[in-house]
């Protein structure tokens, strides 16, 4: 179907199923009662108690005895007589029996429950831990089962085994309840206390936080490559975090986040942050970019070429200027590592041959001159006023077709400013609505200033407990110094974090008595205070911000340019439109629409009303009854292409 900006991930243990043959379960049908469907008539197809069974979405025939078919298939797959990945499910309703052995199905593996208890025992755990049992001798043995979607539909899974008290209820029991989520969703602290939209939001934030990405990102050369400078591993973490070695390679910062109104810059999940925090590396980002140049070789021998930097005493004054966009070039033509960039910057002074089809005519082609090629190099596009852009690394390389490939790899550090986006691993995300100096922050009696100041109106309609819950157990693993967990349907209790923080002498539910940085004097509540993982996300305000006043215009209907990086205008579309015919104002209108946009001349016969000459019309052949007006170049354009079909558009003309 069409995005809409959820996408299902697999869970842990998710499997999805390949091809298996069918002939062999086909006959095992047969030897297990099912009759050809060929073999029948109408009455038999219908009788009372048939049920019809499918293999893969084909009909097979029918069989009288359906539940008999389930319970001997199940055993023979859990005595692995037939292969782990064949589903079979009985669907009363339809008075149908669905044997599945095809691909693509996502399957999931379950402990067997046979009469109130698990087949799984301590000595099977013992033999796996000592070596002597791999995973597939407990799928062989039936202990644990793959199960579809459409088995899952008549199967009564528990979550614990602290569920099975009554017995002949629940037929299998989860491994761990952390294997119903993904690896994305396993990152969330406390989920299980989380609205389930929020969940669904933070599995697509999270794909989009900074951090760092794999242990050769320093030498690898990546299309564009965010990483966080000072990444932290997690105060409050999940097993699903163990387990996939998120620690190694984190993404994003322990901050201490205050929750309370601090002026208007707050309101719409805004976020106010600590000025010194920014310097200290809170959020600070590296933007790794590639930029590749090749010299290809032609035809006729001749190749593009590396020009060294033209000499500035081989250049007249008037084109001094245009030295200082060569001043990063080495005597090779290309930037040299470390050089820092402006906008405008040739990074490669690459040139190709005028002539490259026609023979050489003997000649070299390394030896011909300099005025036999002209200039195509490779520049730095980037945002201006931006000065830690640098040079990070060259490579050179090369194949058959090209002559030289050569890749840079452009590094720019970027601290925090208004308008980046941050997000909680709870769906909770915000830009920045203002930074502020630490003395005017509030401070606790321990001198502890926040990171973060976050709008407590933020809380009530999201309904984030997972949130508060990691604040309050983050707080306590700072004071006793170890980490919490807080993994789906498990994880540390609220009442034992609250404990750690009374032992400490802190409020039972982690609030602080905070004073104003302004006035000197206590703040009139106690503050939600204590630190939140916090996830700085590749949303910068620095790649999205735009205006144009004057810039390039297209060709064929002469009106700006569209998009950021044509430098095109600002579309005022229809809806906009609407609205300023409704509010009247029919002089902006015209200056939107055509004065700052494709405004054109025209000179137009009053007799025939078309399209004249200057001083003359065709039409009429004569050079009276001319008027001259001022319409959108996008108008006269589609006037001129109609009467290209035969179709004329006359403009009446009326006295004012």
């Amino acid at each position: 179907g069409e995005a809409c900006g959820l996408v299902k991930n697999l869970a842990l243990s998710a499997h999805v199923t390949t091809d298996d043959d069918e002939a062999p379960i086909r006959q095992l049908c047969f030897n297990l009662g099912v009759e050809d469907v060929h073999m029948l008539c109408a009455d038999d197809l219908y009788a009372r108690g048939a049920h019809l069974v499918f293999l893969n979405g084909l009909i097979l025939g029918v069989h009288r005895r359906p539940h008999a078919l389930l319970g001997t298939m199940r055993k023979l797959r859990r005595a692995g007589l037939l292969r782990e990945f064949v589903s079979i499910q009985l669907h009363p309703t339809h008075r149908c029996v669905n044997i599945a052995s095809d691909s693509g199905r996502v399957c999931r593996p379950l402990l067997v429950v046979e009469k109130g208890k698990v087949l799984l025992t301590q000595a099977h755990m013992n033999e796996l831990r000592d070596g002597k049992r791999e995973w597939k001798d407990f799928v062989r043995e039936g202990i644990v089962e793959y199960l579809d979607v459409n088995e899952e539909n008549s199967a009564e899974i528990a979550l614990s085994e602290a569920q099975l008290a009554s017995p002949n209820v629940y037929t299998h029991v989860e491994i761990d309840p952390l294997t119903i989520l993904g690896v994305c969703a396993g990152l969330i602290p406390y989920p299980h206390h989380n609205q389930s939209p929020r969940n669904t939001y933070q599995c697509a934030m999270g794909k989009q936080a900074m951090g760092a990405i794999a242990q050769n990102q320093g030498t690898r050369i990546d299309t564009i490559l965010y990483l966080l400078v000072y990444p932290h591993k997690p105060l409050v973490k999940t097993r699903t975090i163990d387990l996939i070695g998120f620690q190694q390679l984190p993404a994003g910062h322990n901050a201490t986040v205050c929750v309370m109104s601090y002026s208007g810059y707050d309101i719409e999940d805004a976020l106010i942050m600590n000025a010194a925090s920014l310097d200290r590396g809170l959020g600070r980002c590296m933007v790794l970019k590639k930029f590749t140049c090749a010299l290809k070789k032609f035809p006729n021998g001749s190749a593009e070429r590396n020009f060294p930097p033209p000499d500035a005493s081989s250049v007249h004054k008037s084109r001094a200027v245009q030295l200082q966009r060569f001043r990063v070039l080495e005597d090779d033509g290309i930037c040299g590592v470390g050089e820092r960039l402006a906008h405008g910057d040739i990074l490669v002074n690459k040139h190709t041959p005028i002539n490259t089809r026609d023979d050489m005519m003997g000649r070299d082609p390394d030896l011909l001159p300099p005025s036999a090629y002209r200039p195509s190099p490779l520049s730095y596009k980037g945002p201006s006023g931006h000065e830690n852009t640098y040079v990070d690394r060259v490579m050179l390389s090369g194949n058959k077709s090209e002559s030289h490939l050569i890749k840079l790899r452009i590094r720019s550090t970027r601290r925090p400013e208004l308008g980046d986006k941050f997000s909680s691993r709870h769906g909770q995300k915000g830009v920045v609505g203002r930074i502020v100096q630490q003395e005017d922050l509030p401070f606790s009696d321990l001198g502890i200033c926040p990171d973060i100041i976050m709008n407590p109106h933020g809380f009530p309609s999201r309904m984030t407990v997972g949130k508060m819950i990691e604040l309050l157990a983050g707080k306590a693993a700072l004071h006793d110094g170890n980490l919490r967990y807080g993994t789906a349907f498990g994880g540390d209790s609220v009442a034992s974090c609250s404990e750690v923080l009374v032992k400490h002498g802190f409020h039972y539910l982690g609030k602080d008595f905070l004073t104003s940085g302004i006035t000197g004097e206590p703040l009139s509540a106690y503050i939600f205070c204590g630190p939140i993982y916090y996830q700085k996300l590749k949303h910068m305000v620095m790649d999205k911000m735009h205006a144009r006043a004057r810039g390039p215009r297209q060709v064929l209907t002469r009106q700006p340019t569209e998009g950021r990086s044509r430098e095109g205008g600002l579309r005022l579309g229809e809806m906009e439109r609407d609205c300023l015919i409704g509010y009247g104002a029919s002089m902006l209108l015209n200056e939107r629409l055509m004065t700052s946009s494709d405004g054109f001349k025209v000179h137009v016969c009053e007799e025939c009303g078309l399209l004249a000459r200057p001083n003359w019309c065709q039409s009429c052949r004569t050079r009276d009854h001319l008027q001259q007006l001022e319409i959108p170049y996008a108008c006269k354009l589609l006037f001129q292409e109609l009467q290209a079909m035969n179709i004329v558009p006359r403009l009446r003309m009326t006295a004012r």
